[in-house]
């Protein structure tokens, strides 16, 4: 393995944490005992953040973890059978795996065996750009040729696509979400067919992987037209079957890029897929979405009041008192994104920011007063009080406690009569 080049102006590279985790990683003696491999040395390279820190070791995990609390560092088997521990310095963590080999797959988890080759530990991992190891100093190490394909934008498997796919499905997503965040051209044409020819295997893995990794797709800027090659070569078919609006998926990632400066990848699921609450329980049902985002999908669903970018302010503040904040934003971006007329931007971006600058009222009657009204416990309660609401809300909220006590006498009254 030749030397190539060396990262420069790593903060990270040289700070007091990682210089603890190398110092009890490499007793004397030992020649390259531990690497940094993976996203940090990748987006290093790229000059791109680094986020996370992974080191590659050739000590067996047993040794990793004896290293590492004679050092006074804490030691954490976050995953013991593929090699890997967490690490915890200066309360940072990094992730520490031992060079392995993978000796059987099923195309969701691999059986490993533990090795000191360098190369082989290389040779199993996923894309060429994820493989290129760099030492404390530095020095790039690059068996599969990593560096020119990251430095030209380009996803590559290592080796055989369809043997490096078979090995986990994941892979597939994981090709589109990396073109969609590095790529700067077109896919890699024999990366591309293998997924095709594989994309049964999505059917295999777990749901809340899917999602993990479909999400991180959606927030690369490039994550439309990238869509749009998964659902031309029916790799959506079985995982996401509700992607039915690549369009208002490409307009709201322009408008979030031109005008909100924002990415939420939660809104742009919603954007791509059918806006129904039968696609909204099968989505979360099939990827075990958290309950937040479920809620989120749901209300979207249920919220079938049409927004449209000439509302007036009163029409505007009624539908945020009813909808609520969350719910009306939700629905104001997508029925943005949903209109192809450029001459309406001005109108939706003050709609916006009139939302988002509305503080919701305070209705000030309670249930403890319909029943001093005279309405005795049970159903008619919330009916009434439903009843004064609407009547203040009709109002625009101006009418006082006192108003709506006497609304609220005349609405029991009608109602007892």
């Amino acid at each position: 393995m030749g030397k190539t080049e060396r990262l420069q102006n790593q903060d990270w590279l040289h700070g007091a944490a990682t210089g603890q985790i190398i110092r009890a990683l490499s007793p004397p003696g030992e020649a390259a005992p531990v690497r940094f491999v993976g996203g940090c040395v990748r987006n290093a390279l790229l000059g791109e953040a680094v986020e996370d820190i992974d080191l590659a070791t050739i000590h067996e995990p047993g040794a990793v973890i004896a290293l590492l609390e004679a050092a006074g560092l804490k030691a954490i088997p976050t995953g013991i059978d593929h090699g890997t521990i967490t690490a915890i310095a200066h309360g940072a963590p990094f992730e520490i795996t031992t060079l392995r080999a993978d000796i059987e797959t099923d195309g969701r988890r691999a059986k490993v065996a533990f090795t000191n080759d360098w190369d082989q530990d290389a040779a199993r991992r996923d894309f060429t750009m994820n493989a290129i190891y760099a030492d404390p100093d530095g020095t790039l190490f690059d068996p599969v040729g990593g560096i020119a394909d990251a430095k030209a934008g380009r996803v590559r498997f290592i080796g055989d696509a369809d043997a490096r796919i078979a090995e986990d499905y994941l892979r597939i997503l994981r090709f589109f979400r990396f073109n969609a965040r590095y790529a700067t051209g077109a896919p890699d044409e024999a990366g591309l067919e293998a997924c095709a020819r594989a994309a049964q295997g999505l059917k295999t893995l777990s749901g809340e992987r899917v999602q993990a990794e479909f999400l991180k797709l959606l927030k690369a800027d490039r994550a439309a037209p990238i869509v749009d090659l998964m659902i031309e070569n029916k790799l959506l078919n079985d995982i996401l079957p509700e992607a039915r609006h690549a369009n208002r998926l490409a307009h709201l990632i322009e408008i979030e890029r031109d005008h909100l400066f924002t990415c939420d990848e939660q809104l742009r699921l919603a954007a791509l897929t059918e806006n129904t609450e039968m696609a909204a329980r099968a989505l979360t049902q099939r990827w075990k979405l958290s309950n937040a985002l479920r809620d989120r999908l749901l209300a979207i669903a249920r919220e079938n009041q049409e927004l449209v970018c000439y509302l007036s302010m009163r029409e505007t503040r009624l539908a945020l008192y009813r909808m609520g904040r969350r719910a009306f934003l939700d629905r104001l971006m997508l029925t943005w994104s949903a209109d192809a007329k450029k001459s309406n931007t001005v109108r939706w971006r003050a709609l916006l920011e009139v939302a988002k600058t509305w503080e919701r009222p305070v209705f000030p009657l309670k249930g403890k007063d319909v029943l001093a009204a005279g309405v005795p416990p049970g159903p008619e309660v919330g009916r009434v009080l439903a009843a004064v609401e609407d009547w203040w809300v009709d109002a625009e909220f101006t009418q006082d406690r006192f108003s709506l006590i006497e609304r609220l006498k005349a609405v029991v009254q009608a109602t007892i009569m």
